[in-house]
């Protein structure tokens, strides 16, 4: 049976709030992933996988890193659906998108260069 830090009554084991004084229950179980604000500014609960799609999602304008940033999403967001307490799912979409954005735009002018390149007679 759990007490209120407030005021001291006796709380059901699941309380939220305290049926007397009204105060807020911490969780016992609570974690600091728990925190949307805190998740904003440190990267507290959030996947291994998708930190990284994330940054090579921004960094795939540099080429052939855009293929590593559509391969770490892909592994974040399977890695995300195994433990679904774990978050990031927006950095490992993000990796995606500008990863194939960016390949992409890589094989449309390496394609067009061939095309316009001027053959060689011997």
């Amino acid at each position: 049976m759990a007490f209120c830090t407030n005021c001291g009554a006796r709380l059901p084991d699941n309380a939220a709030s305290c049926g007397e004084c009204g105060a807020a229950v911490p969780r016992a179980n609570a974690s600091a992933g728990d925190d949307a604000a805190l998740r904003m500014v440190i990267p507290i609960g959030r996947s291994g996988w998708a930190i990284a799609a994330g940054y090579l999602g921004l960094v795939s304008v540099i080429p052939f890193v855009g293929i590593l940033a559509i391969a770490t999403g892909v592994l974040a967001i399977s890695s995300i659906k195994k433990h679904p307490e774990k978050h990031g799912l927006g950095r490992a979409w993000f990796g995606i998108v500008m990863g194939a954005l960016f390949t992409v735009l890589y094989i449309v002018c390496l394609v067009s260069l061939l095309v316009t390149m001027p053959t060689v007679s011997p």
